[in-house]
């Protein structure tokens, strides 16, 4: 039998040798790669394809648990998180975490290796994960070539987020889109109860359009609007077959809940290049990091200008952070969009 394939995501060089060293002797397991950041592990994953990762907590452009919550409902497979922030051991439990090792303090190298040995084996028998308020089953040790050739067929997704002003600013944008359009996922500072209202509303004013509020693992296609529920943080997710949407309760991100940053980041790790990202009229500055990071990501990014915003707060924000690739007024958004689409051959 094959052994179980491990991926190290930890950004101190030393540390990473340590534990590749307990990997590669402990019987039935190897190390495929080490990477420094979440972001190289995503890289790393996508070509390699690993059984198992050991995380690190705190890397530099995404701590691991942010990066785990993202991964689990993608990529499931079990992780160890082996951190000195012992603080946050229920967080990365909750996220989706096998199992928990603090990092060895100077004498205690022998007894962590026992651990990490052990913690191996345990997390080799998971089946099931639960991340958030889902569960997921862990993915096979030998992967279908055609479901993983699925699971990165390109697939466009738009992403727009909001606040003061955005409610009467969507519709500008929306009446560009059509039954072909790529899904659109939006996130607009709205309170609870008003955001299936607007929904509705919306879905009567673009009978062409799917307009509908977020629901849990809802699956995105082309046409559908989903915009986020006004209590809860939704999230971008991809699998074989698609995108699909988490709704969650939580803390404000950015001042806010559902935070336009929080959705933005999610989008940016899992669609990159694919994605579409606008921010829309706002006060504050939620969406701004999360902008960027899909900018760098390698998405298209469109800011809101300032003669056409009823508060050139978000945009401003994003565009100072050199976030935005173009900015234009509210009533060209939409045709920026379907020009970029249609120059990318996408309809």
């Amino acid at each position: 039998m094959a052994d179980i394939r491990v991926l190290i995501a930890d950004d101190s060089i030393l540390f990473s040798r340590f534990l590749k060293s307990v990997v590669d002797a402990a019987e039935g397991f190897t190390v495929c790669a080490c990477s420094a950041n979440a972001y190289e592990a995503r890289d790393e994953i996508e070509k390699l394809k690993p059984d198992m990762l050991i995380l690190d907590i705190e890397m530099p452009k995404l701590n691991g648990i942010a990066f785990l919550r993202q991964l689990i409902p993608q990529y499931t497979v079990p992780v160890i998180i082996c951190s000195s922030r012992k603080d946050l051991v229920m967080q990365a439990l909750q996220a989706g975490a096998a199992d928990f090792l603090p990092k060895p303090e100077e004498g205690g190298y022998e007894e962590f290796r026992t651990k990490l040995v052990k913690a191996l084996r345990a997390a080799s028998n998971v089946k099931r994960i639960k991340s958030g308020c889902r569960f997921y089953n862990v993915r096979p040790m030998s992967s279908d070539t055609a479901g993983a050739a699925a699971a990165h067929e390109r697939r466009r997704i738009i992403a727009i987020g909001g606040s003061a002003g955005s409610t009467e600013a969507l519709p500008e944008v929306l009446k560009f889109f059509g039954r072909k359009t790529p899904p659109v996922g939006v996130v607009l500072h709205m309170p609870e109860g008003y955001t299936s209202l607007y929904a509705k509303r919306m879905n009567a004013k673009f009978p062409e359009l799917e307009i509908v509020e977020a629901t849990q693992g809802l699956y995105l296609k082309n046409g559908m609007v989903v915009i986020a529920q006004g209590d809860k943080h939704m999230r971008l997710f991809k699998d074989s077959k698609g995108y699909f949407v988490t709704c969650e309760t939580g803390p404000n991100v950015s001042g806010h809940c559902p935070s336009v940053d929080v959705f933005f980041e999610s989008t940016a790790f899992c669609a990159e290049k694919d994605a579409i990202g606008v921010i829309l009229t706002g006060m504050g500055r939620d969406g701004a990091r999360g902008l960027s990071q899909m900018h760098h990501a390698g998405a298209y990014t469109i800011g809101q200008s300032e003669k056409s915003s009823a508060v050139y707060g978000m945009p401003k924000a994003a565009y100072e952070l050199g976030a935005v690739d173009k900015q234009c007024d509210l009533d060209r958004i939409g045709a920026v969009i379907t020009d970029y689409l249609n120059r990318q051959g996408d309809k």
